[in-house]
């Protein structure tokens, strides 16, 4: 038996359709997951959430719904209640709540819990990159690539730390075009 062109694409149609239809359902599935934990957390109330763990998922989920401000009240309680936190997990919590900060654009703020996370695990690259971005924004650009060039000497193939360590790299090279004065208009 032989396929035809029409039936030939009728099978690549079908195939296509259903790998968009798979994509479509997982995502469908993921957002209404994250919807019933942001409602389960809200109905308990914030002031009832004691965990640094079940705060950083209540928060990690107001990030994500981009509600910056209710995550920013919520990373700050996880703050207050971390002590028995590994120095990992209170990294985490620091960074999400630089991160919540940078999204409201308060960088300064935003800086100083990356730097709190950055001295709980000197080695979060994830934090130093969010840090240099914050100083990027606040036009420290010296103290910007200093920070890329720390991630690079800790994770050489960090992609973030590479691409804008050149973009850096280039506006220090700048110079403008000083071409002859008399040509143009």
């Amino acid at each position: 038996m032989e396929i035809s062109s029409f039936q030939s694409y009728l099978i690549i149609l079908f195939v296509v359709l259903i790998i968009i239809s798979i994509f479509v359902f997982r995502q469908f599935f993921r957002t209404r997951k994250e919807e019933l934990n942001l409602v389960k957390f809200e109905q308990k109330g914030l002031n009832s959430l004691t965990k640094a763990s079940e705060l950083y998922e209540f928060g990690s989920i107001q990030i994500k719904k981009r509600l910056y401000s209710d995550a920013t009240k919520t990373f700050l309680k996880a703050i207050e209640s971390y002590d028995n936190e590994p120095n990992e997990a209170k990294a985490i919590i620091e960074n999400a709540l630089g991160f919540s900060y940078a999204a409201q654009n308060e960088f300064k703020k935003a800086i100083k819990h990356y730097n709190s996370a950055i001295k709980s695990l000197p080695r979060y690259t994830v934090a130093l990159n969010n840090l240099a971005s914050a100083q990027q924004r606040l036009l420290e650009y010296d103290l910007a690539y200093a920070t890329y060039k720390r991630v690079l000497v800790i994770d050489p193939k960090n992609k973030t730390a590479i691409k804008k360590s050149k973009e850096l790299e280039r506006r220090n090279n700048y110079t403008p075009y000083k071409g002859i004065k008399d040509k143009g208009f």
